[in-house]
């Protein structure tokens, strides 16, 4: 009985630690802009900021882009611990706006996330045309500005309808490693990720 006991509080310290999203260390962070996503799921809202803020987030060096709001569907959920990336964004979501949002339409893809990629299938004909569901879903990275940011964030789950305010950024490390956002829904493959910096989110 003590073993299974201590097997089980082994497991629980390992999911914690595995799962939880821990909170940043930031420094001068701008404020955030008032942005009006939609009232439903459709395709995030951004506008260019100008001048460009300048922060620190645990150590590294982080611009603003553009000013990004957007409330869309959580199609998957992925937690990171390690490598460089997770220093700054420790939680990746998958979200799908506009049709994607409907689990009509995303419940026939088979939908994963991994090594910093959200990837979909699917068997026979595709839900949507694929250029749809490429241009109204996305992989995000995101950074938590707060303790209570990452708390909610750690607490998003899948189906779930979220919002997020904040920005989308450039992060620079002094050995010269960078990584950016892309500004537009329009790609895919590698770049085409959102690193966002999350200053507000709210679950529905």
């Amino acid at each position: 009985m003590k073993r299974l006991l201590l097997l089980a509080l082994a497991a629980g310290a390992a999911w914690f630690y595995f799962t939880r999203t821990p909170a940043p260390v930031v420094l001068a962070a701008p404020p955030p802009v008032a942005l009006q996503s939609a009232s439903e799921a459709t395709a995030p809202v951004q506008r260019n900021v100008s001048p460009p803020a300048t922060f620190e987030v645990n150590g590294y060096e982080v611009r603003t882009l553009q000013a990004f709001a957007i409330k869309a569907r959580v199609l998957s959920v992925e937690h990171y611990r390690t490598g460089r990336e997770a220093d700054l964004s420790p939680i990746d979501i998958a979200f799908g706006w506009g049709r994607m949002a409907d689990p009509a339409f995303y419940d026939q893809l088979s939908i994963s996330q991994g090594g910093r990629w959200y990837r979909w299938r699917y068997s026979g004909k595709p839900p949507l045309p694929v250029r749809e569901i490429e241009a109204s879903s996305a992989n995000m990275h995101l950074i938590p500005a707060s303790r209570e940011v990452a708390r909610a964030l750690n607490a998003v789950d899948k189906g779930q309808i979220v919002s997020l305010r904040g920005y989308l950024v450039e992060a620079r490390a002094r050995d010269g490693w960078m990584w950016r956002s892309s500004l537009t829904r329009e790609d895919t493959g590698n770049g085409s990720c959102e690193l966002v910096f999350v200053q507000a989110v709210d679950r529905y």
